[in-house]
């Protein structure tokens, strides 16, 4: 009987090796992970309407005199008289803020020259809030009465909010889910299931304004001033992430 040559049983072994180790070193196989359920990222706004039941209004006393002391003096003279004016018009200390008060050179620009200094403006700007609306048309007339001579812009607001931001957040929430089962349906799923919600902040849309006195009018030639307030939108937009359901 022939034995094989060494060269022989060891080039047998290699190929033995060669055949049966990638089966050794192969991880197991494993079943494939079914994929999560699909994901919908929605965004909708909710409005709510509501009359507003306060104002503020930004008014205040413009002078000019020949040196800074006296357009200040003056102007002291004039804004205590509208204060108090404000005060008998039914405003509480607490709704009367000083905004402003400055005090500027003036100058005058001939053609061809240096400016020259014609004297001093003193400035000084009050907001007052009137928290009954029957009584801001009679709080401008009163305070134009005192000498008021500058005026910006009313506008007007809600004096507890929460109630028409709680109706807005309510309507966003209706609306969003609405619009996540619109997708839903469009996508050929049953439904959907929320699972994070969050809130993109509150706005007033938009703050309805009216324009003030510019300049003062002898009173006794004015008409009583009319006020509008309109309507406040109040709008809230929230977001949620939804799963689809099948």
């Amino acid at each position: 009987m022939k034995t094989a040559s060494a060269p022989v049983l060891a080039l047998a072994l290699a190929l033995a090796l060669a055949l049966v180790l990638p089966f050794a070193a192969a991880p197991p196989a494993r079943a494939q992970e079914a994929p999560g359920p699909a994901t919908l990222t929605v965004s909708a706004e909710g409005v709510s309407r509501r009359a507003p039941d306060m104002a503020s209004l930004s008014l205040g006393v413009i002078t000019e005199a020949p040196t800074a002391g006296e357009a200040l003096r003056l102007n002291a003279e004039r804004m205590t008289r509208v204060m108090a004016a404000l005060k008998r018009a039914g405003l509480a200390d607490r709704d009367l803020q000083t905004s402003g008060l400055s005090v500027s050179p003036q100058y005058d620009y001939p053609n061809g020259q240096p400016p020259a200094l014609r004297g001093y403006q003193a400035a000084n700007q009050v907001t007052a809030t009137v928290r009954d609306l029957a009584r801001l048309g009679p709080v401008l007339d009163a305070s134009v009465g005192a000498g008021a001579n500058s005026a910006g812009q009313v506008s007007f607001g809600l004096a507890d909010p929460l109630a028409a931001e709680n109706a807005a957040r309510e309507a966003a929430v209706k609306a969003l889910k609405a619009k996540a089962d619109l997708y839903a349906r469009a996508t050929g799923h049953a439904g959907v299931r929320l699972t994070a919600l969050s809130e993109g902040g509150f706005v007033p849309q938009p703050r309805p304004m009216m324009k003030a006195y510019a300049m003062a009018a002898p009173m006794a030639e004015a008409a009583p001033t009319p006020v509008a307030p309109g309507e406040l939108n109040l709008s809230i937009t929230v977001s949620g992430v939804f799963e689809l359901v099948k």
